[in-house]
């Protein structure tokens, strides 16, 4: 009994802690897409080097606590540039995921983003030749429907505060993303199936290094976006301010993630990631203003009642495997 109570006690500490640093850094998020900053009333023109500020921040903060907790002696750990191609892609892809904020709205992101299973399940199809359960073709039709259905029609109001109202962009920059976040997977994946000792911890801080590294070179050596970027943070400090913010709660979040993944394993961290999503687009309509049409809550409900069914006959399906003891 008291173990139980410890384990809930837990699990609500570290849903509450994934549910406000992501909910708070979604309320920052789209403040920077959409506020005017100072006399002139400026936009926040650096919206795909917010995934870069937080990397080095996510970096810096993951390296100090694997200085602090260090790791097994004898453990059998990737060599650091084995993540330098993942590092790629998930630098690329969420700024892809940032830039489409300037053409579609925030809770219109968050739809799109939250459809990962539908690449998957239509390349697996195509080119995998995999095969898959009714209820799972179901799942993907109510997300692709909701998804289209969303799209298909915006508030006026909502679309007068983008920077560059264009959904055929914004949803393909997403979908990029997704490709994206897909090849990181799987290669994460594939280097924690040879190295079976590396830690979430590891890895956070080696694969921020790299998307790090990557974005340091391309904003202070490619282009002049990273002095741009500090001179508009110094002429407005309420942005450094968002800013600051924004890496403080991805760094924490990514915390408490690995942590949930770590004590109770990726389903209830798929559960808890996804219901913060839909918490995410209710605070953008009830904190932000970002009204949404009856048509578009309608598709809301389509998008997430598939994902939550997808994740329930997956944990039935796991949990009918017959578990095979070891000799």
């Amino acid at each position: 009994m008291t173990s139980m109570l410890k384990n809930s006690g837990l699990l609500v500490l570290a849903a509450g802690g994934i549910y406000a640093s992501y909910l708070t850094q979604g309320v920052v998020q789209e403040a920077l897409a959409m506020k005017r900053f100072g006399v002139e009333q400026e936009r926040f023109p650096y919206l795909k080097a917010l995934n870069g500020i937080q990397s080095v921040a996510c970096f810096l903060w993951a390296a100090v606590l694997l200085l602090i907790v260090g790791q097994k002696k004898d453990a059998k750990l990737p060599p650091f540039w084995a993540y330098w191609k993942p590092g790629v892609t998930n630098s690329i892809g969420p700024a892809c995921g940032f830039e489409a904020l300037k053409s579609i709205s925030y809770p219109a992101q968050v739809l799109a983003k939250s459809c990962k299973m539908v690449p998957v399940m239509i390349m697996g199809t195509l080119v995998g030749g995999k095969r898959y359960s009714t209820i799972e073709y179901l799942c993907v039709g109510l997300i692709a429907g909701g998804v289209s259905l969303f799209a298909s029609q915006s508030s006026a109001k909502v679309e007068r505060r983008l920077a560059a109202p264009n959904a055929p962009l914004g949803y393909f920059l997403c979908f990029l993303n997704l490709a994206m976040d897909g090849y990181t997977n799987a290669t994460q994946d594939a280097i924690h199936e040879k190295y079976r000792d590396s830690t979430a911890l590891y890895t956070m801080c080696w694969m921020n290094f790299w998307c790090g590294l990557y974005y340091i070179v391309y904003l202070f050596g490619v282009t002049t976006t990273g002095t741009d970027l500090f001179r508009f943070c110094l002429v407005h400090q309420e942005a450094a301010w968002d800013l600051l913010l924004f890496c403080l709660c991805g760094a924490v979040g990514q915390l408490f993630i690995f942590y949930t993944i770590r004590r109770f394993g990726s389903l209830v961290t798929t559960i808890v990631t996804t219901t913060r999503k839909f918490f995410n687009i209710l605070l953008s309509v009830l904190w932000v203003g970002n009204p949404l049409l009856t048509q578009q809550w309608v598709a809301v409900g389509l998008v997430f009642s598939g994902l939550l069914t997808s994740t329930y006959v997956k944990t039935r399906r796991r949990a009918a495997k017959p578990h095979v003891k070891k000799e």
